[in-house]
């Protein structure tokens, strides 16, 4: 049985949240959880966050033990940017591009 949780539009670049999703996927949900608790990064809560939405998600199905489930796969994709712009010497100005990200976890029993 699988659960799921997706957050959109999330105002941090997708290559600063692929960084932390290495470390947690394929591990049980509770080592997960406490990995993800101590990492000082931003983005850190915000995949936390998603977790225990997935955790709950599983949690209303009747026939899934929320011990024995295990992240079975994260996804990260890059949401619409925001451009912006600096202004800068001469008159002239740079782009900003202020990216923002799609965090999709999956979570699956352990026996599958």
């Amino acid at each position: 049985m699988e659960a799921k949780a997706v957050a959109k539009y999330l105002r941090i670049s997708p290559f600063k949240i692929r960084k932390l999703v290495g470390a947690i996927k394929g591990k049980p949900v509770e080592t997960g959880l406490n990995q993800l608790k101590f990492m000082p990064q931003k983005g850190a809560g915000l995949v936390e966050k998603v977790l225990r939405s997935a955790i709950a998600n599983a949690d209303q199905k009747e026939d899934v033990d929320v011990d024995n489930l295990v992240i079975s796969n994260i996804i990260v994709d890059q949401g619409p940017t925001l451009k912006r712009f600096r202004a800068r010497a001469r008159g002239r100005g740079s782009r900003i591009l202020k990216r923002t990200s799609h965090i999709t976890v999956i979570l699956a029993d352990k026996a599958a």
